[in-house]
């Protein structure tokens, strides 16, 4: 290998979401797919970033651009999923205050009216109690006759987190299970949500930038050529696509049947790019390898990316996506600087059996 692997597992608790539970606006939809605010701060202080453009293809909830935000970066994130999409671009706005407040006061002045639940599933019902059904139902009418659409995706995004914090369900892993206990009264929590929301505003302070946050596929990137100069992201992580069952109740309730595209790693056919390695494997690996061309494509000469990624645990073996994915950069052009090591834990078979070490890295490299 040309690249040297280096153990940074001080970094590692930062690689996780659970650090933004506690800070404003970061923790208005909790993603526990996603990194840290502190990660990406860490990233543009190791890159040097004061200007240019920062590219995150696989955004979620908007972490990357919001922390850009913070110091007054340029910022493009793009995502394929609609709730994700929704949270990053509530996230990374710009409001008015008093036109917040004032749409607060008509909202909490509505009159509650029975909604018709008939078109909602025994599968989805099944994770509410009635009466929370009928008041999530009833704001989600009312917040639709907000004109301003970012006022209205604001209280949406609102609705959706409490929702699930006045719902039945528990997230364990790729399944959402029911534990049924005794819930909140719902318009109580979600008034009290959008009144820190509204605080949070003036708690976090970001800087006059450009942030842009579009649907977008990171095997297609919809940028120009040698547009961007420096690219932090984290894609998904290989035989690890629980996000895509995980949020289905919220998906259902406020999006439908939109479906917002393909997941990497989720295509039924997949060219071979590493030999003996899992069908599942090769495929991510086929769409990771569009990804990185796509990066390659669209970083300026000598633009630099930070990608956190994960190795796959397999029952016969541990497949080293780190190494692999830095081999296929490489291949494509990039240099590669370091791989960091962020975390590692153990790939367990049947619960007792150990397979090898899975590292939790970041791949640092450069056009």
């Amino acid at each position: 290998m040309s690249f040297r692997i280096e153990e940074k597992l001080e970094w590692g608790p930062l690689a996780t979401f659970v650090p933004n539970k506690h800070t404003p606006i970061y923790n208005w939809f909790y993603y526990k797919e996603g990194f840290s605010r502190e990660l990406v701060l860490k990233i543009i202080e190791m890159f040097s970033i004061d200007k240019g453009w920062v590219l995150d293809p696989f955004c979620g909830v908007g972490t990357t651009n919001l922390a850009c935000r913070e110091k007054g970066i340029d910022s493009i994130g793009f995502d394929v999923s609609p709730l994700a999409l929704l949270a990053a671009k509530v996230k990374c706005r710009s409001y008015s205050t008093k036109k917040l407040s004032e749409a607060f006061s008509l909202l909490k002045e509505a009159k509650f009216v029975p909604q018709n639940k008939a078109w909602i599933p025994p599968n989805i019902k099944r994770f509410f109690n009635p009466h929370t059904l009928d008041d999530v139902l009833f704001f989600a009418k009312e917040i639709e006759k907000i004109e301003d659409v970012e006022v209205r995706e604001f209280f949406r995004l609102a609705l959706i987190t409490t929702t699930t914090r006045c719902s039945f369900m528990y997230k364990d892993g790729s399944v959402v299970k029911i534990r049924k206990h005794p819930v909140p009264p719902f318009r109580k929590v979600y008034f009290a949500r959008i009144k820190r929301m509204i605080s949070d505003l003036e708690r976090l302070k970001t800087k006059e930038c450009k942030t842009i946050i579009e649907w977008g596929d990171a095997r297609k990137i919809p940028l120009e050529n040698e547009t961007i100069d420096f690219v932090i992201t984290s894609p998904p992580y290989l035989n690890k696509i629980e996000y895509t069952k995980v949020y289905r109740v919220e998906e259902f309730l406020f999006f439908g049947d939109k479906k917002g595209g393909s997941y990497i790693g989720q295509r039924p056919l997949g060219d071979e790019i590493f030999e003996g390695l899992p069908l599942e494997a090769n495929i991510y690996f086929s769409d990771m390898k569009k990804v990185l061309k796509e990066l390659y494509r669209v970083c300026k000469k000598d633009g630099k990316a930070a990608i956190v990624v994960s190795n796959g645990c397999f029952p016969h073996m541990v497949v080293e996506s780190d190494v692999l994915l830095a081999k296929i950069a490489e291949e494509l052009g990039f240099s590669i600087k370091k791989i960091f090591v962020l975390n590692k834990r153990w790939c367990m078979k049947n619960r007792v059996e150990k397979v090898g070490v899975l590292r939790e890295s970041m791949i640092v490299m450069e056009k």
